[in-house]
């Protein structure tokens, strides 16, 4: 980081001062969040946090993805929207941006439930966007609090049904690429009871040839208020995908990028000669249980079980015809995942001054039967076995907070965990004639410091040290030398963070917040090559640092409009790192832009008219660690409209949507460290999609 960077945030954070010292003093009624696994104000917490509402999630969007509100966030990076077999890869700060397929190294709760498996593996195919209230990011290490695979924590809440008027809704969409989706929705409140109930099908053929995907969710939330000071929640929630096919990436040359050759909605050849895609099935219910005595106690205990049905076909398998060995290609996983946790809070005075002391235990088990077969190119019959084993990882932690005010100003937060985690391969399948059954334990302590400061009431100050550790997941803990088995060579990955920002509101600017930080990560785990099974296997670099900087703002210059800004600066690199006789030393992190901003124009009158232009702009991207190719720079503008015509206790909101106006042509997703260097996964060219919505309460 040169001089004249540090200058630019040094100037940026004197500037915001400046500008909160001549604010006139208002009272700042504060959006309450919970990051801290307690409820406590968004500008009281000492750490970066955004919280996403109901209106940007819901209104007008086209609810494929989470992408679609969550590009707002300022350090958080998605790829993958239109690719529905390998699921929507996001990552805060860099954590994430390895993976292959799915969600790692951040953690993602629904209504506090997980939707990360111990072994740090996260998916969003079973999220209900139709029926989300609100979402908050936390965008650094969190382990302190969450434990493993916490480099940053998405936190999503299901809406409640309104205490005195209830709702059904229905609403249908349809667009471009034979797009088409249906939800119906009910809530409301019956004595004690207060329910939300959403079931939705979703129908895509996409973009590119073979990307076509299927999928139907039933989602519900049901409260019983057994008193004023307890309450018990279930939520129950069943998603069937039976389709998910994946195009692949493209190479450079003799696809997408050819001169006078418009092949960019091509699939990759052997993800059709192979039939790759994947299909899911899962059923979730989850319980919760919250007592409070006075404003002094309050406990909370939960409980979840998940049921998992997978099954994959990859772009690999029988080559035997070539000469080659044949490897794996269909995945069949069978998962169980329980897990639950109960936490203990005590609010009183310590020392004349106000304090919040938090202790709680977390305990997960996942139990994976993975089964491979070879896939026969060009037709559906399942090939001999590759692969047959159980996996098993046991997750368990206890952590303790303690919030304290130093002054009336100033608060000081200290926080520490210990984590287990312990992963038992049981090879069922002796291929190479030899037992790779074993075993491998983690465990780790994880500490945090912050301070939350108000200089006034209006701008708030805040810095923290926090510490994250991130195991491998199963699949990453593949043999590199075998088909069954584990690689007992990895380690965890590590990562310490310190941050300094501000965030606050003043007049018309009704958000800011600016965060500076510096992360200093050892053993970061990177993909290292292919095993004889066809599996990806990974390793353990030396040593990153990423050091970056993160600011939004939210503006209401007058009544009807509202902007939304952000900015990200991310300089993430290698510090050492050696591939044999390759050294990587220097170069950026693979997989993350530079630079990416995001500004949105929304225009909404009482009347129920609004109209939404939003931009987003990512510098170019590295597909590999030596930085050998990047995917292009891009700027992206889309469109909604719509408007509410409401007739006694009826309303009806017709809405149409535009994405990429300009019909820019732009990699929407880069395949990081690909060994065949089919990188390249192209978005869409300008698509429309329209729909109504139908309330009646």
């Amino acid at each position: 980081m040169g001089i004249k960077t540090k200058a630019v945030w040094v100037a940026l954070l004197c500037l915001l001062m400046i500008m909160a010292n001549m604010a006139l003093a208002e009272t700042v009624d504060s959006v309450l969040v919970n990051a801290t696994r307690l409820s406590k104000p968004l500008y009281q917490v000492p750490a970066s946090v955004s919280v996403v509402g109901q209106e940007a999630i819901q209104t007008g969007k086209q609810q494929l993805g989470l992408d679609e509100s969550l590009v707002r966030v300022p350090g958080l990076f998605m790829q993958n929207r239109y690719n529905f077999a390998q699921d929507l890869r996001v990552s805060i700060r860099g954590f994430g941006s390895r993976a292959t397929f799915g969600i790692r190294g951040i953690k993602l709760y629904v209504d506090g439930i997980p939707a990360t498996l111990p072994d740090g593996q996260s998916g969003v195919d079973s999220i209900d966007i139709a029926s989300l209230e609100r979402i908050e990011v936390i965008r650094g290490p969190s382990s302190s609090l969450y434990g493993s695979s916490a480099g940053g924590v998405i936190n999503m809440f299901t809406e409640t049904g309104s205490v005195d008027k209830p709702f059904v809704q229905a609403r249908v969409s349809v667009g471009s690429y034979d797009f088409s989706k249906l939800h119906v929705k009910a809530g409301g409140q019956n004595g004690p009871v207060n329910y939300l109930v959403n079931v939705s099908q979703t129908k895509l053929d996409g973009y590119r040839e073979h990307s076509e995907m299927k999928s139907t969710l039933l989602n519900s939330t049901f409260r019983y208020d057994i008193d004023d000071s307890s309450e018990l929640s279930l939520s129950f929630n069943v998603l069937d995908a039976p389709k998910a096919d994946d195009p692949g990436g493209l190479k450079r040359e003799g696809n997408a990028f050819n001169v006078g050759v418009d092949e960019r909605d091509q699939a990759q050849r052997n993800n059709l000669r192979f039939d790759a895609g994947e299909s899911v099935s899962q059923q979730q219910l989850g319980l919760r249980y919250v007592k409070s005595i006075a404003d002094t106690h309050e406990f909370t205990l939960r409980h979840y079980y998940v049921v998992r049905d997978f099954d994959n076909r990859l772009p690999f398998g029988d080559f035997s015809g070539l000469g080659l060995v044949p490897s794996g290609g269909i995945v069949e996983l069978d998962r169980l995942f329980v897990g639950g946790g109960a936490q203990y809070s005590f609010s009183d005075q310590l020392c004349g001054h106000k304090n919040r002391l938090s202790l709680g235990l977390d305990v997960d088990s996942q139990h994976d039967e993975r089964v491979n077969y070879t896939n026969i190119v060009n037709t559906p019959v399942v090939g001999p076995k590759s692969l047959d084993q159980g996996e098993d990882v046991l997750s368990w932690g206890v952590y303790l907070q303690n919030e304290h005010m130093l002054t009336d100003l100033l608060e000081l937060t200290l926080g520490i965990r210990y984590d287990e985690i312990e992963y038992d391969f049981d090879d069922h399948y002796f291929v190479d004639s030899t037992d790779d059954s074993g075993n491998i334990r983690f465990n780790q302590w994880s500490p945090q410091v912050g301070l939350s400061w108000r200089l006034n009431q209006v701008v708030n100050m805040f810095a923290n040290i926090s510490h994250s550790f991130e195991a491998p997941s199963s699949r990453e803990f593949a043999n590199p030398v075998a088909a069954g088995g584990f690689n007992p060579s990895l380690d965890a990955q590590t990562a310490v963070n310190y941050e300094l920002g501000l965030k606050g509101q003043m007049g018309f600017i009704r958000h800011y917040e600016v965060s500076i930080f510096k992360i200093e990560t050892d053993d970061e785990l990177v993909l290292a090559g292919t095993n004889p099974a066809g599996s990806d296997f990974f390793t353990n670099a030396g040593a990153t640092t990423r050091k970056g900087l993160e600011t939004s703002v939210t503006l209401q210059p007058i009544e009807p409009l509202t902007v939304t800004a952000s900015y990200t600066y991310s300089d993430f690199n290698f510090d050492t790192f050696n591939s044999g006789a390759t050294s990587f030393a220097g170069n950026h992190i693979p997989g993350l832009p530079e630079h990416s901003a995001f500004l949105e124009l929304a225009y909404k009158t009482a009347q129920g008219f609004y109209a939404v232009w939003d931009t987003q702009y990512v510098s170019e991207v590295f597909v590999d660690n030596a930085n050998s190719d990047s995917a292009a720079s891009y700027s992206v503008s889309n469109l909604r409209v719509g408007f509410t015509v409401k007739h006694g206790r009826t309303s009806l909101s017709p809405f149409i949507g535009i994405n990429n106006v300009f019909d820019k042509e732009y990699i929407g997703a880069v395949r990081v460290n690909e060994s065949n260097k089919r990188f390249f996964e192209p978005a869409p060219e300008i698509n429309f999609f329209a729909g109504m919505s139908l309330n009646f309460q």
